[in-house]
């Protein structure tokens, strides 16, 4: 038995956390869920959308799981996601981006991993007018946020069966701190058996490149399919997981993962979507994903797989879909078709 904390989030993320909860529950593992509410919901009884109650709960389980939570743009509280992962120190987000059969897109064969530094770079919350007539903000790139979110993804690499880890940067304008993130990229990538190379070598078993940030995004759209493992800094890791999240369907299928020493936290990226809430028409596929990431992080491969496995026949079926993805489905008839598979294969 694991407890868990679950975040519902806000607008639909209930009705896809109930969603992942039949699902996993469908799949064998026992979870006790320690249910917390964070986001708008929570701010005018503690003036915050991050009460002391959530953080006190993932550190006393270890990993949590969370929906949706509204940001406001321009205003208002700061985002709730940034202040996780600033005070769990979760380093490292982890955007896994795969076609799937029966899900149109432009692409049929993209398997390939974002590796996002997740506490520093423009990120760090550190920006202040100067007068009215600027703002400010501050990019910090230290050795040590470099160093070990590329010795994650060079221990990512190995582990997940890839060839290519790929800096992504932007050293050729922003010297110092780009080029730090690059120069330790290079030192941590040799450290751990991956060699600096061209991707046009196809002797070597696995081997390491860089590639600025905007022709990355060109080539990411002009062939995907070249890119395994991507490592950035923060703001580039945002921008580009997003991108890839729409060569292969959009943020309602991608899960996420923020990974740190002693926590993990995941979550589905998309947006809480308030127009549609309570109507039983929202995609939980991304946050089932994320909760397939997360079954994995805890040790339970085999009913991982199996909603994987149970999630891509639903997809090839194209039978029962959300709207999203073509069909008609209501979220509730979505989960229970692929609940009715799962428990099919364990009979």
């Amino acid at each position: 038995m694991y407890n868990i904390t679950l975040i519902p989030g806000d607008g639909i993320g209930k009705e896809v956390t109930d969603a992942m909860k039949k699902v996993v529950e469908a799949a064998g593992v026992n979870i006790v869920w320690d249910e917390v509410e964070a986001g708008e919901k929570v701010i005018e009884k503690y003036a915050t959308p991050l009460p002391d109650y959530v953080i006190d709960s993932i550190k006393k389980n270890k990993i949590a799981i969370k929906g949706p939570v509204t940001t406001p743009v321009g205003k208002g509280f700061r985002s709730v996601n940034v202040a996780l992962r600033k005070a769990l120190d979760l380093y490292a987000n982890v955007r896994p981006v795969k076609t799937f059969e029966g899900i149109k897109s432009r692409y049929d064969n993209i398997d390939l991993t974002i590796i996002r530094e997740n506490t520093e770079g423009l990120y760090s919350g550190i920006e202040h007018s100067v007068g009215d007539f600027a703002g400010e903000s501050i990019k910090i790139i230290t050795k040590e946020a470099s160093d070990r979110i590329v010795d994650f993804a060079c221990k990512y690499l190995k582990n997940n069966d890839y060839k290519r880890l790929s800096c992504v940067h932007k050293a050729n304008i922003m010297k110092i701190s780009d080029g730090l993130f690059l120069r330790e990229f290079y030192e941590i990538c040799s450290k751990n058996g991956i060699e600096k190379s061209k991707a046009s070598d196809k002797d070597k078993e696995i081997y390491a490149d860089d590639v600025i940030v905007d022709a990355a995004a060109m080539n990411l759209v002009l062939n995907p399919e070249q890119f395994d493992v991507m490592v950035m800094p923060n703001l580039y890791g945002d921008i580009l997981s997003d991108l890839c999240a729409g060569l292969v369907g959009g943020l309602g299928i991608i899960p996420s993962a923020n990974i740190g020493k002693d926590y993990a936290v995941f979550e589905a990226v998309h947006g809480s979507a308030p127009q549609i809430a309570g109507k039983n028409i929202a995609n939980p596929t991304a946050i089932i994903q994320s909760a397939i990431m997360m079954l994995r992080y805890m040790g339970e491969n085999k009913p991982a797989d199996l909603i994987e496995d149970c999630l891509k026949e639903v997809f090839i079926e194209g039978k029962i879909l959300t709207e999203d993805l073509g069909g008609n489905a209501k979220t509730d008839e979505f989960s229970e078709e692929l609940c009715r598979k799962i428990k099919l294969k364990r009979a």
